[in-house]
């Protein structure tokens, strides 16, 4: 039997209810095509609302409290099993196009990053790359969002090679000379924009495998929407802000949550209790006062980098097509983790485990296996990509991997894999650290070192407005919350070793 091509792809900080087929306020005909064709999981989540330890738990199949990237700034130790490398031993051609991060900005003696500065930007180096990289034999790397300095690694070579020789003209100083105070269009010409690039050289890796008859796991990783929000013409005007819903806090909903969540709304919050060091609150401030104004030109041009991005997933998924490969490809959209708006007066992204930061938009399209325009309530979470894509391509799901393997759910043969997930943040040691347990209905949340913590009823209180934590009609609720959740934290812990004697 042959084996299925995999082709992942992902967004950044995209919240779950923003595509087309389900929101009638954004257009996403691509990814439209991806519902009618596949089917879509509406409870899938991330297993941390950040970048690193979420994008490290989909190349390893483990959660960020065991492949040690559990926060942003930490790396993703080379030592890790990765479904890469997994794929390649059973003769996949693997590659990652796009976002990678899994290792920090910055680089010590004791842990040196490929993604930091300078290498970062040492455009020499990144012509003559050729080595393995997590398990991905051919990379194409960046690393900026929209117009930050980070710019730099074969995203640079492909602008300077299609001819943008002026391309530090559309990125923040030092690299390039951009004025850090425009906002909203980003003056990038459209055929520059790395969404082109992904699909660009997506479409180069994908017809470079299929003409050599290999098996692929390819990973296309777009940047967008993560702000900054920025987004080139005419993209940036597509949405008008008055036409569209802006999330808003409900006036005294933060009056029962943790004291973390009414800080946020203040204009001078004072988060020092939460802090080891400079870095310990990363997250609580959660960019909460912004305008409505503001707020709503955010979320116009939010949407619109949403949209465009969708063209580009377009041209990938036409090249399946053209390739004649379409039908013989699994295909995963998803996103690293949530996003706020202005919901429960949040923005942007942090240390509030509320479904906009940790639900996904999740489709799964595979023709003649995976059901098409089908919607399931099967939970899902990032942890299980890498043992359900091994699963598919017929390799060995090593213990070391703690998520489940949802393929026979995907094929609907079987109604679920999981009753609950798992969400995790922490920053430094102590100073923040809590891990939330979801189940069919359910949502606790528990801080270490801190009596306080949330329990929403999702099915009765899905907006997350009443926290049942200090309810005392709801103790027996929380007793048994509690319980089921150090059931699900000793149900996660990997088995690395075989017993293969009793003494």
């Amino acid at each position: 039997m042959k084996k299925p091509n995999i082709l992942l792809i992902t967004s950044d900080q995209q919240h779950w209810d923003t595509i087309g087929a389900f929101n009638k306020e954004i257009s996403t005909p691509n990814l439209d095509r991806l519902v009618k064709e596949g089917t879509t999981f509406n409870r899938a989540y991330c297993p941390n609302p950040t970048c690193t330890p979420s994008r490290a738990s989909i190349i390893t199949g483990m959660y960020p409290s065991q492949h040690g990237a559990y926060s942003i700034g930490t790396k993703l130790s080379e030592e890790k099993t990765t479904i890469g490398e997994l794929l390649q031993k059973n003769d996949y051609k693997t590659a990652l196009v796009g976002k990678a991060h899994f290792q920090p900005l910055a680089s010590t003696e004791e842990y040196p990053s490929l993604e930091a500065y300078p290498l970062l930007q040492d455009l020499e180096f990144w012509k003559h790359f050729d080595e393995e990289f997590y398990g991905f034999q051919d990379v194409d790397l960046a690393r900026n969002h929209t117009n930050e300095a980070h710019v730099g690694q074969h995203y640079a070579l492909w602008l300077e090679e299609n001819g943008c020789d002026n391309w530090r003209d559309y990125y923040l100083p030092p690299t390039g000379t951009m004025d850090r105070s425009e906002k909203y269009n980003w003056k990038i010409p459209e055929k520059y924009h790395y969404n082109t690039w992904i699909a660009e050289r997506t479409n180069a890796r994908m017809t470079e495998y299929s003409e050599k008859d290999e098996p692929f796991f390819v990973w296309a990783s777009f940047f967008d929407p993560h702000p900054p929000y920025l987004v080139p013409e005419p993209w940036d005007t597509m949405y008008d802000p008055e036409k569209l819903t802006l999330p808003t806090l409900v006036p005294g909903e933060h009056a029962k949550n943790p004291p973390h969540f009414q800080l946020s709304q203040e204009k001078n919050p004072d988060f020092s209790s939460y802090m080891e060091t400079n870095i310990g609150n990363i997250g609580f401030h959660s960019h909460a006062h912004v305008t409505e104004e503001e707020a709503r030109k955010n979320m116009a041009v939010y949407y619109g980098m949403i949209s465009m991005m969708d063209k580009y997933i377009g041209k990938i998924l036409d090249r399946l097509d053209e390739l004649g490969i379409a039908d013989e490809t699994i295909v995963v959209f998803t996103t690293d983790h949530g996003h706020f708006f202005g919901q429960h007066g949040l923005h942007d992204k942090g240390g509030f485990h509320y479904e906009d930061v940790l639900k996904l938009p999740f489709l799964v399209r595979y023709p003649n296996h995976v059901a098409s325009g089908q919607m399931s309530t099967a939970m899902q979470s990032l942890v299980d990509l890498a043992p359900t894509l091994l699963s598919f391509s017929g390799g060995n799901i090593p213990s070391t991997m703690t998520g489940v393997d949802q393929r026979e759910v995907w094929c609907g043969k079987k109604e679920s894999a999981r009753d609950h997930v798992i969400c995790e943040y922490r920053t430094q040691p102590t100073a923040v650290h809590m891990k939330t347990f979801i189940d069919e209905r359910y949502k606790l949340t528990i801080y270490y070192n801190r009596e306080f913590g949330e329990i929403f009823d999702l099915q009765e209180d899905p907006q997350e407005l009443n926290n049942l934590w200090d309810d005392p009609s709801c103790l027996e609720l929380k007793a048994r919350l509690l319980l089921k959740y150090a059931w699900a934290e000793l149900g996660k812990e990997p088995l690395v070793m075989p017993r293969i004697s009793g003494a």
